[in-house]
């Protein structure tokens, strides 16, 4: 079963009275102002986040001039016709977020120094909209991967990986494939009997609460606060069990299994992904591209193992072949803005209504480096059409353009991790 997340409703209590804590209210319309609900209900904002955890070239993706007239760069040429689309952002970075490979984990969370020994992380920006406006759609969250392993980019507010989806048969038949009345009546009941197995935990909980010190009992607090959550999900789920699944004309992807085949695979679930926001049965999708097993991807003129490419960048025959892949990975991207572009939604194009993020934990995989990341965004009803320049040296926290994306999808925030208040130059169209 993919993990996909269920949406949050009002669980069955407000109040468990197991471990003396009181439960959270999810957000609800009465607490929303008036403007922002209208605006929420009448224009459905959706975002989808991607990080390539083998980044891009700097010099290949980044443009030398800034402003409305910078001259794409090479990497950016791939993108041309959606030039007015997309803005392409220079000297942004996570702060104090080292650690190379390891920050993949941190790319929505912004959480300091992922290798750590006490490092925890923090909710993911997925997540945190998730909050707010998850229990619009029969799945908060789409949460996939390209590529085998357990990475995810999406975290809890504990700071729980949630798992990534790396099939899309899987992906498919949760989203578009309606069983049988008896498979559902055997889904309705097994989420009964989870309910009832949460209850089970509130009267374990409360017995061993009492026997153990402050720092215990926090713990203990904290695995409580899951299992509400998980209680919350099971309550709603049944609710959506009951409801038909939209019909899509795609047929059922196959899974390939080949490592190397990097362009069908993110092909298919950038497609599976289009397809969830236009049925909108999500509106929030992370994607997770992760290429450190390092095949060697299966194109033309590339006969080394993709990670040792970044390695070797230097040398003229695998600087040529990385830069194969990378235009390959930044083509797909464009299919999937041009398909969410021509897309519609009540007359108005599904790309204006969708943020697509692309980016990577890499500012420069070859030397583990982790700041001036490469980072456009996409869609989503800003004023594009620009390359936005910040300083090299002092980056700007891209938690910054987080604060913008949550602003946009209608959530009142002025900070979102390191980042406080939204990016300069970034304005809504």
């Amino acid at each position: 079963m993919p993990n996909l997340l269920r949406k949050k409703s009002l669980p069955r209590r407000t109040v468990l009275r197991a471990a003396g804590v009181s439960v959270a209210l999810p957000m609800l319309d009465a607490m929303t102002p008036a403007c922002q609900a209208a605006a929420m209900q009448d224009v459905p904002r959706r975002m989808v986040a991607v990080n390539v955890d083998l980044g891009f070239m700097p010099e290949e993706f980044f443009p030398h001039s800034s402003g409305r007239d910078y001259e794409l760069s090479p990497h950016l040429q791939v993108l041309k016709s959606l030039r007015d689309d997309f803005t392409v952002f220079s000297g942004v970075s996570h702060p104090e977020v080292d650690g190379g490979h390891q920050g993949d984990k941190c790319f929505l969370t912004g959480a300091p120094h992922p290798r750590s020994a006490g490092f925890r992380n923090s909710i993911s920006l997925d997540q945190l909209a998730a909050r707010q406006i998850g229990h619009l759609t029969r799945f908060p969250t789409l949460n996939l991967r390209v590529g085998p392993g357990g990475g995810s980019l999406s975290y809890t507010g504990d700071g729980v990986r949630i798992p990534s989806e790396e099939r899309p048969s899987r992906v498919f038949r949760q989203l578009f494939v309606q069983g049988t009345a008896a498979e559902v009546d055997a889904q309705v009941r097994r989420l009964r009997e989870g309910q009832s197995l949460m209850d089970s935990f509130a009267g374990q909980i409360k017995s061993l609460s009492r026997d153990v010190g402050g720092a215990d009992r926090a713990r203990l607090d904290q695995f409580f606060s899951s299992v509400r959550d998980v209680e919350q999900r099971l309550a709603s789920s049944e609710e959506w069990e009951r409801r038909p699944k939209p019909q899509v004309k795609l047929k059922p992807p196959q899974d390939v299994r080949d490592p190397g085949a990097l362009v069908k695979r993110l092909r298919s679930m950038y497609d599976l992904a289009r397809l969830a926001l236009e049925t909108d049965s999500t509106r929030l999708v992370t994607v997770f591209v992760t290429q450190q097993f390092n095949p060697k991807v299966d194109l033309p003129g590339v006969d080394l193992p993709h990670h040792a490419l970044t390695h070797q960048s230097q040398q003229q025959q695998s600087r040529e072949q990385l830069r194969t892949v990378e235009e390959a990975e930044m083509a797909e991207l464009g299919r999937l803005l041009e398909g969410l572009r021509t897309a519609t939604e009540e007359g108005a194009s599904l790309l204006d209504r969708t943020m697509v993020l692309q980016g990577s934990n890499l500012g420069h995989a070859g030397r583990h480096d982790t700041t001036n990341l490469p980072v456009l965004l996409a869609g989503g009803g800003f004023r594009h059409g620009q390359h936005l320049v910040f300083d090299r040296q002092h980056n700007t926290p891209l938690s910054c353009v987080y604060v913008s994306m949550l602003q946009r999808l209608g959530i009142e925030t002025d900070s979102f991790a390191t980042g406080t208040g939204r990016i300069s130059g970034l304005d809504f169209a």
